[in-house]
């Protein structure tokens, strides 16, 4: 069963959503409202958004910063989620500048290669999670945006 409001699971025998706290009719399924629907699927480019630092410079930035300044104020879920993606994409940014100025030391030219598979490997791990309706966490990220 979903949650009409934001659209997450719950079991039969829950009385409130666990992700938004809503109070949920006893032995019934709300159907999942547009709204939320909308608002997963804001939240999951957010993340996609920032694959499109694979084609334009500095687009991994780029992408998830005008989605969430275009839906932030639509949704919480948007809001989170967008502040967790430009966290983390700013921070890989941060760590591959530093591994591009290792390369004089050959260090640089493995790290560069770990960071950016790590980079992709988990926005696209952190879009799955969001467009199932859980939130993500990214590792390794220094939080500018609070």
């Amino acid at each position: 069963m979903t949650c009409s409001k934001c659209g997450s699971a719950y079991g039969p025998e829950s009385r409130f959503c666990p992700s938004c706290g809503a109070t949920l009719a006893a032995g019934t399924e709300p159907l999942l409202a547009t709204g939320a629907q909308s608002e997963k699927t804001a939240a999951m480019l957010c993340h996609l958004t920032a694959l499109a630092g694979l084609v334009v410079p500095f687009g991994n930035i780029l992408g998830p910063l005008i989605v969430w300044l275009v839906k932030r104020d639509e949704s919480p879920l948007v809001d989170r989620e967008g502040k967790e993606s430009l966290n983390f994409q700013i921070s890989m940014t941060i760590y591959l500048l530093c591994s591009a100025l290792l390369i004089v030391v050959i260090v640089g030219i493995p790290l560069l290669m770990v960071i950016g598979l790590i980079d992709l490997i988990l926005t696209i791990l952190a879009a799955v999670k969001t467009s199932n309706g859980e939130t993500y966490t990214y590792p390794l990220t220094i939080r500018f945006l609070r």
